[in-house]
């Protein structure tokens, strides 16, 4: 059965403008739809945050914060961020949308990768990475979820931004133990998170994409938790023999304990990885891990993979921004799975082991997360909330007050709390306190009076209020001077938010009839037309015409029309009529031999002779044959008794 039919929002007009069309997928913290934007008939992918999260002022203002950041992170491998917006207790983003699958998607279906395949989806990872950090984002949750293949080969990276906003909110433990796998050890311990540990979740993938299986395993969070902090990631030639030596070093690099001995950002790998590449032989790169599966299709054997092959070698900086070409691959054969390594790592032991045993045992999952933080507390959630519910809410929380700050607001309703110091969610020290600022709604001024004010006195007093000048438009006015504002809309006096457009009409004074100058000399129609207050220009080229040469064969503006004083008038000079061929019509009728020089464009007159018997042309003033002035008059002859 269709479990989409079961969703409310599937086949609804979100905001007016997105129909919902299927259910993709369902999250922790939202669900993703397949949808139509119904204005620029596109597809794309809708976010919908769980209502129950939405509820939460604080969660919904950093969720939309981040986004607005991610939105201008503009990479071919990053799943582009288009909208944002909210209807009822539906709080969305609209997003790129991917046909395909995830990495995920694909490490269940192979098992593992050959490191061929592992590689050419790390590398536009890493390129997509490598371009957030270096403009200043962590994602902070990388993981085989957040890989996306398209059905045409491109890989892309999901969900930037959107874990801050999920930090204060508690999560499943199904969905904890999969984020858990990827956290590096600095996130668990110190709540720290910088490019390092996206390279440490990339290193985890890594081993994950080349083994089938994350490193450190457990029953519970916490028991992973641990493994993080006091075990390193093994080699994943431990797991999957013939794997190459450089492929192990890459892994441990990547994954170090330590963050100083890790490359720096994405960028920093990125430039390890195709050095490592660099040195492995095919047979190398198309080793196939005893974990790798094939797949049945119709009782044959499907060695295709979704995979893509390989890319061409190019420079670290050149692999931040390009897309990367992904096509199919074939699947080796599978060869006999090994039995699995007897020794296992140990990890340390001592006065950490015996601590974490003990939560354990008291079946405190998240145990290692709260060591030694008695003495921290979290501010609050306090966005939206009255003055008086945040210093309500502060003092519960054992959090003092210590000063309340205004600003203005276009989110946060007068009196509402809009900002926060230390942010809500953070967690502090129990004896911290906190700065507040209340929203004093949104700013709002009045349209000043323009009226009378040439346009650019006009527009500096808009930008002075703090208004934006908008569309300008003219009209003649015989009480306003030419160039001097009419009116404005909104009407002066009328209270606006900051920023907001005021469209100004603008005086073209009184108009002006345009007299007709075509047939006159070239100086006497600029005469007659600067004697009304028009400027006159000459168009660079002539042409032909019934006119006189060096006369006006032409004006822009039509004679009659009215037009303001100062306005361009372009006047085309003749270069006389053109010369033609003109038709033989002897022995046609006169209403045939009218139509024929008429199409041949010139005038014609019939000189018929009494008794008038015949209708029959019997001589023409001009030969057929020879030419005459274009527009020039044809004399047709008949016969009479």
């Amino acid at each position: 059965m269709d479990t989409t039919l079961q969703d409310p929002l599937v086949g609804q007009l979100l905001d007016g403008r997105y129909r919902v069309e299927a259910r993709i997928a369902v999250g922790g913290m939202a669900t993703v739809y397949r949808a139509v934007d119904t204005r620029l008939d596109r597809a794309l992918a809708l976010k919908v945050m769980h209502p129950a999260l939405a509820a939460d002022a604080a969660f919904v203002e950093r969720f939309i914060r981040e986004a607005k950041s991610v939105a201008r992170l503009a990479h071919p491998n990053v799943v582009g961020v288009f909208d944002q917006g909210a209807q009822g207790a539906y709080v969305y983003l609209a997003m790129e949308y991917v046909a395909g699958c995830t990495l995920r998607d694909v490490l269940r279906e192979r098992g593992a990768l050959q490191p061929r395949a592992a590689l050419d989806i790390l590398e536009p990872v890493l390129a997509a990475l490598g371009a957030a950090h270096r403009a200043g984002f962590v994602h902070r949750d990388m993981k085989p979820e957040n890989v996306l293949i398209g059905d045409d080969g491109r890989v892309k990276v999901a969900d930037f931004g959107l874990v801050r906003a999920v930090d204060t909110v508690t999560s499943t433990t199904g969905t904890l133990l999969g984020t858990v796998s990827y956290l590096a050890p600095e996130q668990i311990e110190h709540g720290t998170a910088d490019p390092r540990v996206d390279v440490y979740a990339c290193g985890v993938v890594l081993f994950e994409m080349l083994t089938g299986a994350k490193p450190h395993t457990g029953e519970t969070p916490a028991q992973v938790l641990y493994r993080h902090l006091n075990e390193d990631v093994p080699q994943p030639s431990a797991t999957a023999p013939g794997l190459a030596p450089a492929i192990d070093d890459l892994v441990a690099a990547a994954t170090a304990r330590n963050p100083a001995l890790r490359p720096y950002d994405a960028v920093a790998l990125l430039g390890m990885v195709q050095e490592a590449r660099a040195t492995l032989t095919d047979a190398q790169l198309d080793a196939v891990p005893p974990q790798a599966r094939t797949v049945e299709q119709g009782g044959t054997e499907d060695r295709t993979s979704v995979i893509p092959r390989a890319l061409p070698a190019e420079s670290v900086q050149d692999a931040v921004h390009r897309t990367s070409r992904l096509e199919m691959a074939p699947q080796a054969p599978q060869p006999p799975h090994p039995a699995r390594p007897a020794r296992q790592r140990r990890g340390r032991r001592g006065p950490i082991a015996l601590v974490t045993a003990v939560l354990l045992v008291l079946g405190l999952g998240a145990g290692v997360w709260y060591i030694n933080s008695g003495q921290f507390t979290h501010v609050p959630s306090l966005l939206g909330q009255t003055q008086k519910e945040a210093e309500s809410r502060l003092a519960s929380a054992g959090i003092d007050v210590k000063k309340v700050d205004r600003g203005y607001s276009d989110t946060y309703a007068r009196g509402t709390v809009m900002d926060s110091d230390p942010d809500s969610g953070q967690r502090v020290r129990d004896n911290v306190s906190v700065t507040l600022t209340v929203s004093d709604g949104p700013r709002t001024v009045k349209v000043p009076d323009v009226t009378g004010r040439t346009l650019a006195d006009a527009t500096a007093e808009l930008k002075a209020k703090g208004l934006a000048p908008g569309l300008v438009t003219r009209e003649f006015n015989d009480d306003i001077d030419q160039g001097s504002v009419v009116s404005t809309d909104p009407a002066p006096g009328t209270e606006r938010r900051t920023d907001s457009a005021v469209a100004l009409t603008v005086s073209k004074g009184s108009p002006v009839d345009v007299p007709g100058v075509i047939g006159e000399t070239e100086d006497d129609a600029r005469s007659a037309l600067e004697d009304e207050g028009f400027k006159v220009e000459i168009a660079p080229a002539q042409v032909n015409s019934p006119e006189e040469p060096g006369s006006i064969a032409e004006q822009s503006v039509a004679e009659g029309t009215q037009a303001a004083t100062g306005d361009t008038i372009t006047l085309t000079v003749s270069k006389g009529p053109e010369l033609v061929d003109v038709p033989d019509v002897t022995g046609e009728n006169v209403a045939d031999a009218t139509k024929d020089l008429k199409e041949a464009g010139f005038e014609v007159k019939v000189d018929r002779s009494f008794p008038f018997l015949s209708d029959t042309v019997t001589g023409q003033s001009v030969d057929g044959g020879d030419q005459a002035l274009q527009g020039s008059t044809i004399t047709i002859k008949t016969k009479g008794l």
